[in-house]
């Protein structure tokens, strides 16, 4: 068969594979029927060996016959609890949950590569394929790298790309150093006491702490991403009371994230609410309880890495835009490259498909082929160098 009937043949495969995925999306930490397809996928149409990781991950294992470096590849495989918009025939049927942030077409990306390594055997050292599950919530590389599996081998560099909306299709978008933001999410619940609404000074209502912490996040925030101390403080959620006119309310709930690109600024600011939060509790007579969770590592983007990515680009005629501020979205794979040595890159889906998270937003299937030949390139430049 020649060569352009084979990519051919397998880009057609890949989409069918892309689409099932979309069809039957599940969220994180529940991904049992995702990493069923893609281990009978290997299984049946590769060459790796397959090892279960954290639960609901899947790794791809490539070896070559002599000994050399280890590169690891990175897809995501959940999905975000969002009811789809999209009316076409592969939309999903799971009701309120959809493949929003693109992770269908990494995970079909990462299956392709799976592919071109089976075609392309390697000759030395070793190559895994990770497919991550709990991306969106910022579990899954933790719990990948407390898995057995990872405490005994070694890795010389690892990457991971996000498809990109608002860039030109094609388009390989890198960066140096920062590349996404450390991103915290907290939880304030703040107990008080009910009263009439009549005589709410028989009582402790949590309104004026609740305002004194939205006051906190406007103050603290400096959203101008070129500036090295950017920090953002994003109120998400707010609850107080019952619908009750006659009752002022004794409980009160707040929810933020914190996201910025400096890790020691992020903790100083971090502790700077929580000493708020103190002095709320003894001011406004409450007990004040913080949970922190869903935190994401930033990219930290090693300079070879990045070379090793645009080097690949331009060996597949493809665009390369170093763009000079990082994304303000926390990535989950950050705790890899704070790790390891690598990189995480944009793969441009289109300017004017919708945004990441958007209800009407669809994977664009042109693109698959492009990631998988990119990764193959790095993979091959990785493992000769």
């Amino acid at each position: 068969m020649q060569k352009s009937k084979v990519v051919e043949t397998l880009k057609n495969s890949l989409e069918e594979f892309r689409k099932e995925l979309h069809q039957y999306p599940e969220v994180s930490g529940k991904e049992y029927e995702t990493q069923k397809r893609i281990k009978a996928y290997l299984t049946k149409n590769t060459s790796c060996k397959v090892v279960e990781v954290a639960s609901t991950g899947v790794i791809a294992i490539f070896e070559g016959k002599k000994a050399g470096k280890t590169v690891m590849l990175r897809a995501d495989i959940d999905a975000l609890p969002i009811q789809e918009k999209n009316t076409f025939q592969h939309q999903s049927i799971n009701k309120k949950i959809s493949h929003k942030c693109g992770h269908d077409g990494h995970t079909t990306i990462m299956i392709g590569v799976a592919n071109m390594l089976t075609k392309h055997p390697i000759e030395e050292g070793k190559v895994l394929l990770l497919f991550q599950p709990s991306e969106e919530n910022g579990k899954g590389a933790a719990a990948v790298l407390k898995d057995p599996f990872f405490k005994k081998i070694k890795i010389d560099f690892v990457f991971a790309l996000h498809n990109l909306p608002g860039f030109a299709k094609h388009e390989i978008v890198v960066k140096n150093k920062t590349f996404t933001s450390n991103v915290k999410s907290v939880v304030i619940q703040l107990s008080g006491k009910t009263a009439h609404a009549a005589e709410p000074e028989k009582g402790y209502n949590p309104s004026n702490a609740i305002a004194e912490i939205l006051i906190f996040a406007e103050l603290e925030s400096k959203n101008f991403p070129e500036s090295q101390d950017f920090l953002l403080v994003t109120p998400i959620y707010i609850t107080m009371g019952e619908k009750a006119y006659g009752i002022s309310a004794g409980y009160g709930e707040v929810h933020l994230t914190l996201r910025g690109w400096d890790t020691n600024l992020m903790e100083e600011k971090r502790e700077k609410l929580e000493e708020l939060i103190n002095q709320l509790e003894k001011k406004h007579s409450l007990v004040i309880k913080t949970s922190w969770f869903e935190e994401f590592y930033s990219n930290k983007n090693d300079e070879e890495a990045v070379s090793i990515i645009k080097k690949s680009a331009e060996q597949n005629k493809l665009s390369v835009n170093n763009i000079k501020t990082p994304f303000k979205w926390g990535e989950d794979f950050g705790l890899f490259t704070q790790k390891y040595k690598g990189a995480m890159f944009g793969l441009g889906a289109g300017e004017s498909i919708p945004a990441l998270h958007n209800p009407d937003y669809d994977f664009p299937n042109d693109i698959i082929m492009t990631g998988v030949q990119l990764f193959h390139s790095i993979v091959k430049e990785v493992l000769k160098s």
